[in-house]
């Protein structure tokens, strides 16, 4: 079973690299948009870890030379809404497993912990755009379909 951790600024391009293969699996844009994006992702994502509103999990195999899956937490100012009047929320994004590693469920590994560490954080909204791939696994762990997906925490 891969090991959790959390990911630093020297996983930056990695992050990057997950991102456009999940865009790319979705067939979201052409390559030439993706390599667009990840000139501009991956300093953005670097900035973040840094500062701590970026909180990338990987899951790392056992001999610790492979990723085999990711995700990220983005905490983020918002303003106060009538859900909740704290004066931010968590996006989760940048879910992505390794092609290789997919059906063993480790994006409800991740799930769970970036959930866990909203709980940790006092979040009370949590935010995502789901994939068709992803959807399911988000229903089932609460997310309710809106023009948002939406996990609330503490209603």
């Amino acid at each position: 079973m891969p090991t959790l951790r959390l990911a630093t600024t020297d996983d930056a391009s990695l992050i990057a690299a997950h991102r456009h293969i999940m865009f790319a699996d979705n067939n979201f844009a052409t390559e030439a948009r993706f390599a667009e994006m990840d000139a501009v992702f991956e300093p953005w994502v670097r900035a973040h870890l840094a500062d701590g509103s970026y909180v990338g999990l990987l899951l790392e195999e056992e001999d610790g030379k492979e990723i085999v899956a990711g995700a990220g937490v983005f905490f983020m100012e918002f303003p106060p809404h009538w859900l909740h009047l704290e004066a931010r929320r968590a996006y989760l994004l940048n879910f992505y497993t390794a092609t290789e590693a997919r059906g063993k469920g480790y994006a409800k590994i991740l799930l769970k912990a970036c959930v866990d560490l909203c709980r940790e954080r006092s979040v009370e909204v949590v935010t995502l755009h789901a994939s068709s791939f992803g959807r399911p696994i988000y229903e089932k762990f609460g997310f309710e379909a809106s023009t948002e997906m939406m996990l609330r925490l503490n209603p």
